[in-house]
């Protein structure tokens, strides 16, 4: 019987499961820039009052911008250009989404003639 309980205890499982790979993955990506996206998109819409051109060029490097955290560690928008850490796939979710409402933006007010194309000076 003694035999029997030593056996039992080296193979028992733990009860608490070891950490993912995914949640591992995870931690180690950043959500930098999502306030950075946030912040073109507004510095976009407030800037469309003077001229739909710069709305749409923010969109580009927006735009852009995503496509570098799909295949590099680059990022334009960073000071350093080079990131220690991945961006995170919600990051690169929220900077496309950020570029196209940008287009989208740039693309409603030129339609509807609510802001000069080339601004005023």
């Amino acid at each position: 019987m003694s035999g029997d309980r030593a056996y039992r205890s080296v193979y028992h499982r733990p009860t608490t499961p070891p950490p993912s790979r995914a949640a591992e993955v995870e931690q180690k990506r950043s959500h930098a820039a999502i306030p950075v996206a946030i912040v073109f998109v507004v510095l976009g819409l407030y800037l469309s009052q003077f001229t739909v051109l710069l709305t749409a060029l923010l969109g580009v490097v927006l735009f852009f911008s995503g496509t570098s955290f799909l295949s590099t560690r680059l990022n334009p928008l960073s000071p350093h250009f080079y990131l220690t850490r991945k961006p995170s796939w919600l990051a690169i979710g929220v900077v496309f989404l950020s570029a196209l409402g940008l287009f989208w933006a740039a693309y409603y007010l030129l339609v509807h003639h609510l802001a000069p194309i080339f601004p005023h000076l």
